[in-house]
């Protein structure tokens, strides 16, 4: 199939952008790669009146190393990530998570703002930037507002955007020498989008400790503090994975299958966090 008929605009400045966003009357769809729009657009499953392709906007491409963060622009592709194009902070993770994003010509092209705004929750970057409590930098007429990524994704396929707001940037918090990081999906298939995903990080320098349960249909299960499953404590070893199918099963997941595929998924997260 083919999409409908569209307009077409590829500003240059992101003050153009958001203007072009500020026209209610127009059903509009934002492109950055287009690694999801372009078969969403060709299947008819949207159907706007513009698309906007942001692309040009080289403020979405920018990506720096602060004291405590990094700031990847929007635009930043997967690829950029895996090939170490941009900042790391996280001693490697982010570089992990895009290497097993897809195909390579996805990662070439595939932003890894466009696949948190479009917030699929079997997508690798609503899980383990959820896990890794990195933020979403959102932009709008009237300036900029900063969401931690487990509340700019609000559900599937939904998120916190508002109707003249782009997603400009997401910062990454900078972990410790020692933090310990696992994150593992099951996929049918390489390349497909996953049945279940889980991730942990352990940072102890920096008193934290995350989990996530993501590819659940609806947004991740986020633990900001994981010690639930753990037996109360923070001693990776300790992983109780009857407390894990106890929260999922409260969580609405009453599939045993389901939550057994879910709970393998976290267990080998943990296990590769600590080591072994």
């Amino acid at each position: 199939m083919k999409p409908v008929n569209f307009a077409y605009e590829r500003p240059r400045h992101l003050d153009d952008a958001i203007g072009l966003l500020a026209d209610q009357t127009a059903h509009t769809k934002v492109m950055a790669g287009g690694q999801s729009l372009g078969p969403m657009l060709n299947l008819r499953l949207v159907q706007p009146d513009l698309i906007i392709d942001i692309t040009a906007l080289d403020q979405l491409k920018h990506a720096e190393k602060l004291r405590d963060h990094v700031v990847l622009g929007a635009c930043v592709t997967h690829a950029d990530i895996e090939d170490g194009r941009v900042p790391d902070a996280t001693n490697g993770a982010m570089r992990a998570v895009a290497a097993g994003i897809a195909y390579r010509a996805v990662r070439n092209r595939g932003t890894v703002g466009g696949s948190l705004a479009n917030a699929d929750p079997s997508a690798d970057w609503v899980s383990a930037l959820s896990a890794l409590g990195a933020e979403a930098v959102l932009r709008g007429a009237g300036g900029a507002r900063i969401l931690a990524v487990e509340a700019f994704v609000t559900g599937a396929l939904e998120t916190a955007l508002g109707a003249n707001e782009l997603l400009e940037a997401i910062r990454v918090p900078a972990q410790s020498a020692s933090a310990q990081w696992g994150y593992y999906k099951v996929c049918r298939k390489t390349g497909e989008y996953a049945q279940a995903i889980g991730a942990v990080l352990l940072d102890r320098p920096r008193d934290v400790f995350r989990a996530v349960i993501g590819a659940t249909e609806r947004k991740p299960l986020v633990l900001s503090d994981a010690r639930a499953l753990f037996d109360g404590s923070c001693d990776l070893a300790q992983f109780d994975r009857g407390a894990t199918d106890a929260m999922l099963q409260s969580s609405g997941m009453t599939d045993a299958l389901d939550r057994q595929i879910h709970t393998v998924a976290i267990a080998r997260a943990v296990r590769q966090a600590a080591g072994a």
